[in-house]
């Protein structure tokens, strides 16, 4: 009797994608995120929302990111 949820062999490892992305995304994140909280209260709201949206953007690439990749 076969048991189909026994693993016999390893998984293959499989090498890391993105090698670059995530951190450059963390970097851009942090600096967007920053320059919006400063500008939130000295500049024309359109450029703190501008940076505002980058951040966002950086976020949910890391989430994406992270769960298409996990093992």
């Amino acid at each position: 009797m076969n048991d189909d949820y026994r693993i016999t062999q390893p998984a293959p490892t499989q090498p890391r994608r993105g090698g670059l992305l995530r951190p450059a995304l963390w970097v851009v994140l942090i600096l967007s995120a920053a320059t919006n909280a400063i500008l939130s209260s000295v500049a024309n709201p359109f450029v703190s929302s501008a940076f505002g949206a980058v951040a966002l953007a950086c976020a949910v690439t890391l989430i994406v990111h992270h769960y298409r990749n996990r093992p």
